[in-house]
């Protein structure tokens, strides 16, 4: 059949747009489409790296594996990442081309809707069905000027849309009836209908709400779609899905500490850790301390490693790490954590904001130089302690050196080695993202302290709940219809 293409916008943010795009993805490729997601703009730190050697939003690679394709640069051809001083790193299919603020943003965006488009393009060449998620809300209507996310892409690539609420969240009804009076006519003519998202209790009860938004707004009600807990056990998004709903029970095994940074990426190296029933995995919000009874402390990922240095400084983070350190504890470090860990780090040309030098935590001997090169690729490999396997990637600006190397954690399977460990065999460091994803080397990490997996294959849950998610919608949402509403 001809490729056809349906966008799903929010009237706001965290709504579950990204989530139900990827159930989407998974129930029509089980139907034997060769289905394809897309956004055009992502604005997040946790990032995923693609087999050209490029990036994109962990979102869209979740949804890719949902459709069962690799994820590719034009999925998300456009991705924003947050940083410090200089405002957001500004990536164009998958690949770092500059920096701008909020306001410079969007003065600029404007010249990228054409590469957008070929992108968009360039997947309806490869697929059926091209299922596109919008950013923010759809009602933005004081930047629908120059917009590429939402409305703007969907009128240029004259894609139809459907407008998701969230019930959970409170005031669902105005704000889908607000969504579609303040739209302009042309883009309220592009909308082909609307879900109601994360209903909890009797269905029924919202079903006088369903027939007033379609008669005050004149869209389709095509779903109500229950609240689906097992979400949790799919990758989060952003660092606020993390915080609010990722901190596991306390009381369980092997202790785990993650203090939780402003500007943390790839916070997706947690979920399998969070998932094992043995691990008390703990995030560590503003204010609060390292808990002293921790076995590990995880420095994670940054994408602003001088800033957040800062930060955990002034939480006394770095005191409590000290503190830890002297009592036997362990720490590991990842990218720019592991910078962190190091005696200097040098920003030389500002590429995080003012250039400089910040001294690190002095725990592993090696100096890190940031630079404008970003070193983008999958790995894989093993650890050299224990020989596990693993496969991860790597994802981070500047090149770290010292007499720490002298004792490498991993061989990469390219003949590359990579991270450290210290003398005592309790601090390390790696810049490798994703190395408790593999469950042999997640069993290896839990043995070093003493604790067993329980968790089974994590790759083989993700597929599970995938499959649960397409179910779920497929039971509420009128699946032929949706595709029919597809051009």
């Amino acid at each position: 059949m001809p490729t056809r293409a349906l966008m799903f916008q929010g009237t706001g943010s965290s709504v579950g747009k990204s989530l139900l795009v990827a159930g989407f993805c998974r129930a029509f490729a089980q139907r034997g489409l060769r289905v394809l997601p897309f956004k055009p703009q992502n604005m997040s730190n946790n990032a995923a790296v693609t087999a050209e050697g490029g990036e994109i939003g962990r979102a869209q690679a979740l949804q890719a594996r949902a459709a069962r394709v690799a994820p590719s640069v034009h999925m998300n051809p456009v991705l924003l990442k947050p940083q410090s001083a200089i405002g957001a790193q500004i990536v164009l299919q998958g690949r770092v081309v500059g920096n701008a603020n909020a306001r410079a943003w969007q003065q600029e965006k404007p010249a990228y809707l054409p590469k957008i488009l070929e992108s968009f393009e360039i997947l309806r060449s490869r697929a059926d069905l091209v299922l596109v998620e919008g950013a923010g809300s759809a009602a933005e209507v004081n930047l629908r000027a120059g917009d590429i996310a939402n409305m703007g892409f969907a009128r240029a690539a004259d894609v139809p849309v459907i407008v998701i609420g969230d019930i959970d969240r409170g005031g669902v009804i105005p704000s889908l009836i607000g969504t579609a009076a303040v739209l302009e006519r042309e883009d309220r003519a592009l909308v082909a209908g609307f879900i109601v998202n994360r209903m909890r209790g009797d269905l029924s009860l919202f079903a006088d709400g369903m027939a007033l938004i379609a008669a005050r707004t004149q869209w389709a009600p095509l779903g109500l779609v229950p609240h689906f807990p097992e979400a949790l056990l799919l990758p989060a998004e952003d660092a606020a899905d993390l915080a609010s709903s990722r901190a596991a029970q306390a009381g369980r095994g092997l202790k785990i500490a993650v203090p939780l940074l402003p500007h943390i990426a790839n916070f997706d190296d947690f979920d399998p850790l969070i998932a094992e029933p043995d691990v008390d995995f703990r995030l560590i919000s503003r204010g609060a301390p390292l808990p002293g009874a921790a076995d590990l402390v995880i420095l994670p990922g940054s994408k602003a490693t001088r800033a957040d240095l800062a930060r955990l400084r002034e939480e006394g983070w770095d005191i409590d790490l000290l503190a830890h350190r002297r009592r036997g504890g362990a720490v590991l470090g990842i990218c720019g954590g592991f910078q962190m860990l190091g005696e200097s780090i040098h920003d030389p040309d500002g590429i995080e904001g003012e250039a400089g030098t910040s001294m690190g935590l002095g725990l592993l001997a090696l100096e890190t130089v940031l630079g404008a090169k970003k070193r983008l690729s999958e790995v894989n490999g093993v650890s050299l302690a224990d020989g596990a396997a693993f496969s991860g990637y790597e994802m981070h600006l500047g090149e770290s050196t010292g007499a720490a190397f002298a004792r490498p954690l991993l061989r990469l399977a390219d003949g590359r080695f990579d991270g450290v460990v210290a003398p005592d065999g309790l601090v390390f460091g790696t810049y490798i993202h994703g190395l408790f994803h593999g469950d042999a080397q997640r069993a290896a990490w839990l043995a070093r302290f003493g604790a067993r997996p329980r968790l089974g294959s994590f790759d083989a849950r993700i597929e599970e709940t995938l499959d649960a998610l397409a179910a779920h919608l497929g039971a509420h949402v009128d699946l032929d219809r949706l595709l029919s509403l597809a051009r």
